[in-house]
């Protein structure tokens, strides 16, 4: 965890109303402790994310919530998927699993 100082001194460029802008407008949700903005790692993940759309890639401050849910959206559905397979792994036997590998591989493209 990290509080808003060492962010701040961690990510080169980010000064602090502008990630208080990105709090406010809810882009990242930090934790409060004490009063106190508390960063996770997922949290620090994603500031480092939104000054890289702002500064490298150029994305517009009105664009970047879309972005952020588009991909919000997409690490949702990879965690879903990643609870199907292992589903699929533990409850489905042998030949019903080959079957199902051997249908992804045929269509695969």
């Amino acid at each position: 965890m990290t509080n808003i100082e060492v962010l701040l001194t961690e990510i080169t460029g980010l000064d602090r109303q502008e990630l208080e802008h990105w709090i406010t407008h809810e882009f990242v949700r930090p934790d409060v402790h004490d009063g106190e903005y508390v960063f996770h790692e997922i949290d620090v993940a994603r500031v480092r994310l939104i000054k890289d759309l702002r500064d490298d890639m150029k994305v517009e401050e009105g664009s970047i919530p879309i972005v952020l849910s588009l991909l919000d959206q997409l690490y949702e559905m990879r965690r879903r998927m990643n609870d199907l397979c292992e589903a699929i792994n533990t409850t489905t036997p042998d030949d019903i699993r080959k079957r199902l590998a051997e249908h992804l591989a045929n269509h695969a493209s």
